[in-house]
């Protein structure tokens, strides 16, 4: 949490900064990710060469929406509004062959999110019902796992693969800032500013979350583990990418957000729990430690001052607000189901192990 001068309701004193180039995440932009298909394959071809994708309109009617291949190919294209490829022009983020491919899988993966919820919620209320209680019988949780039973390596492959998003926490919501007016717009502002460390570079949550990775011995590179990340966890980043890029679905983007916020406090405090448990080290748990404190008050200010702004301002956008919370908890099922299913076979969960020379050691003092 900021200091008590500032935060999400609050006032403002401005921190001093804290300057520091240590264990600093990386900057530089990734590598490309290897093919998993012919529509994956035409984008890191036309990324590589700097042509137009080949054959990709074919490619995009035949593949799974779900799948590897599409997933993929999205990703790669929504990482060229972030930090870009390594050896790909920062020109081709807004290449007209580029955005008509990726238009095209938008609605492909639009439409297999609408087909999976014929009764989606229309009103926010009964889109947050049901986020808003804690269940009783928490055996289909994911960190309830983690807290109570998991073991190092499933910590080690959930934080291997979540780092696709947490490593650039809270960007893809700040494009939804300038789509909102009034109350909307400065809790929403309120919120992205604790996320990124109420002005103290060491307070980031990607930082904290790079420091996370170095406790349990990965890479705490930016996009280091693509490859290793299965189709149902690329889907999660991209639907943030996906309703942050276009205004159109901003109502969404509030939702999505909110059904974060709402849920990462008690998932937050079981994943704390699970790093202490085994031993993680100090950096690996103070992450969702300061997430349990933090993300219940910004429960509070995306409901009562995102939502509710946003609704008092354009009451139209209701359904999309439902709508963007429900994909985010079908999506989010999704990828636990995908995990569990791997982990109680005792198999990874992964599309490749982890590297054994990054194997955990217990971390030392700091």
């Amino acid at each position: 949490m900021p200091p008590p001068s500032t935060g999400p309701a609050g006032a403002a004193t401005a921190p001093r900064p804290v300057v520091s180039t240590s264990h600093a995440v990386a900057a530089a932009p990734p590598r490309l990710a290897e093919e998993r298909g012919e529509l994956s394959r035409a984008v890191t071809r036309a990324l590589r060469t700097g042509g137009a994708p080949c054959r990709a309109d074919e490619a995009v009617s035949r593949a799974d929406p779900w799948g590897e291949d599409l997933q993929l190919a999205l990703y790669l294209l929504y990482e060229l509004h972030y930090r870009g490829f390594d050896g790909v022009d920062d020109a081709r983020e807004w290449d007209p062959d580029l955005l008509r491919l990726r238009r095209a899988m938008e609605a492909r993966f639009l439409d297999a999110l609408r087909a999976e919820l014929p009764d989606a919620p229309r009103t926010v209320a009964e889109a947050f019902a049901p986020l808003l209680v804690e269940p009783v019988d928490l055996t289909g949780s994911l960190s309830h796992h983690l807290a109570t039973r998991g073991e190092l390596w499933q910590l080690r492959e959930y934080a291997a693969l979540r780092s696709l998003y947490h490593l650039k926490e809270a960007d893809p919501h700040a494009w939804v800032i300038p789509r909102l007016t009034g109350q909307a717009k400065a809790s929403m502002v309120a919120i992205e500013y604790d996320e990124f460390g109420a002005g103290r570079a060491d307070r980031v949550h990607a930082r904290l979350y790079a420091d996370l990775m170095d406790d349990l011995g990965l890479d705490r590179a930016y996009g280091r583990y693509v490859d290793h990340a299965p189709a149902p966890l690329l889907a999660t980043v991209n639907l943030m990418s996906f309703l942050g890029l276009h205004r159109a679905l901003r109502g969404a983007l509030v939702g999505h957000f909110a059904c974060v916020e709402i849920t990462s406090s008690p998932g937050s405090r079981r994943l704390a729990k699970a790093m202490r448990r085994c031993g993680a080290g100090a950096a690996a748990e103070r992450f969702y430690a300061e997430h349990v404190e933090a993300d219940a008050v910004h429960e509070q200010v995306v409901r009562h001052g995102v939502v509710d702004g946003l609704l008092a301002d354009e009451p139209a956008l209701e359904a999309d607000i439902a709508f963007g919370s429900a994909a985010t908890a079908l999506l989010e099922d999704r990828l636990a189901t995908h995990l569990r299913e791997a982990w109680d076979r005792g198999a990874s969960a992964l599309r490749r192990p982890l590297e054994q020379e990054r194997a955990f050691r217990p971390p030392g003092p700091r």
